[in-house]
């Protein structure tokens, strides 16, 4: 039997299913975020996790030190996925901006393009790393940290409750951080693929020119969805954002 695969971790898994949607993680984020989502999808859409270094069954292995390294390895696991047919990819927040770099990447080596790529609560990457994106920073002491992850949900009771977690949690968030900080983005660099954008209707983070920042960086169709709440959007919004995708409700709205 072959040792799992730590980096694509597959959260629904069916038979013969119409396309995966294929998640990346935020700054400090894993992939148990995405479980919830098991039951807003589709019925014959999968859902696939992409894991980065340093966390869950990556644990031993080494922090990304920086985007470029972050960003080759999440490629080399979407590619994975894709390989074996139709998939939609999605990021949120940081994870936004990797699944655009990504998707570039894997259009420059010829790989399989995703139906279609979904953003959630960022801003577009022309802007590159601005002040607003950087809405947490590595300067931030640990209790500031903590707080925001607490108030996100980002930490169940138990971590909270176990010294030596909270300060892996801690770690880990400015492991992520660091490596956001590095992200450069590259002149000119567009995607041919529909191209979905979520962003919350009090999500400080989010600049007013966010959708016609992203239109433009995308050949392909392009829809802009305003949703309730901040940055994370309301716990039942999160909960249900798969029905909110448009690439994944029937073949015919592929193309948004």
């Amino acid at each position: 039997m072959s040792a799992p695969d730590t980096t694509v971790v597959r959260l629904k898994h069916s038979r013969d299913p119409a396309r995966t949607l294929v998640c990346l993680g935020f700054c400090g984020g894993g992939t148990a975020t995405y479980h919830s989502w098991i039951p807003a999808l589709p019925h014959d859409v999968d859902l696939v996790a992409i894991c980065y270094p340093g966390r869950e069954g990556r644990f031993a292995e080494e922090y990304a030190q920086t985007w470029t390294e972050l960003a080759a390895d999440t490629a080399r696991g979407v590619a994975s996925v894709a390989a074996q047919g139709p998939y939609v990819l999605f990021g949120h927040s940081m994870g936004g901006w990797m699944a655009f770099d990504v998707t570039a990447r894997l259009a420059a080596a010829g790989v399989p393009a995703p139906q279609a790529l979904v953003v959630s609560a960022c801003n577009a990457p022309d802007r590159g790393v601005t002040d607003r994106d950087r809405f947490l920073a590595q300067g931030q002491g640990d209790d500031e940290l903590l707080d925001w992850m607490r108030t996100h949900g980002l930490l169940p009771d138990h971590v909270l409750d176990e010294p030596e977690l909270t300060e892996m949690a801690v770690e880990l968030m400015r492991a992520d951080l660091c490596a956001r900080d590095t992200f450069r983005y590259t002149p000119g660099t567009r995607i041919d693929v529909p191209l979905q954008v979520f962003s919350g209707d009090r999500d400080p983070v989010i600049g007013d020119d966010v959708a016609s920042r992203w239109a433009g960086l995308t050949s392909g169709a392009f829809r802009h969805d305003v949703l309730p709440g901040g940055h994370f959007y309301t716990p039942e919004t999160w909960r249900d954002l798969p029905a909110r995708i448009a690439s994944l409700t029937s073949p015919a709205t592929a193309a948004l």
